[in-house]
């Protein structure tokens, strides 16, 4: 048996390790709180009002033709993807569900023929925002989605 000889030369370590990633600065760490942040009071006063199931929910199902009492789950499900978002360790999880969760909303608004730059488009800026936060305020997606120059 051969030992092999230990290497002081620093090996990739785990996603988010000090070894590979960068230090978020004072001023993008602010930046991605503060989209952060407005991407989640929209996000869960959506979640809200389809819990509630308020008329105007009922009446967007309604043309978008789904049934009135599913605006319910999709606000349960909205305000999960949400919650995972916001908690650090599962922030990556959350956004992931919260990019198919806008990506269901431009499938449905295509196929109900919506106008393209007003609606279809705008889960697209949604997510724009929750991955831009998220990237502003944490060096471990800075790794996974490294900004080249």
């Amino acid at each position: 048996m051969t030992s092999t000889p230990h290497s002081t030369a620093k090996t990739a370590g785990p996603l988010g390790s000090a070894e590979n990633t960068a230090p978020v600065g004072r001023k993008a760490r602010i930046a991605g709180l503060i989209i952060t942040g407005l991407v989640t009071a929209f996000l869960l006063f959506d979640a809200i009002i389809h819990i509630a199931n308020i008329q105007s929910v009922r009446d967007a199902m309604a043309e978008l033709g789904f049934d009135e009492n599913i605006a319910v789950v999709i606000g349960i499900v909205m305000l999960v993807c949400l919650v995972l978002y916001l908690v650090p360790a599962t922030s990556i999880l959350g956004a992931v569900l919260l990019t198919g969760y806008l990506g269901g909303a431009v499938a449905t608004n295509m196929l109900t023929e919506q106008p393209l730059f007003s609606t279809i488009l705008f889960p697209v800026y949604v997510g724009i925002f929750v991955w831009g936060g998220l990237w502003l305020r944490d060096a471990g997606v800075r790794t996974i989605m490294p900004i080249r120059r």
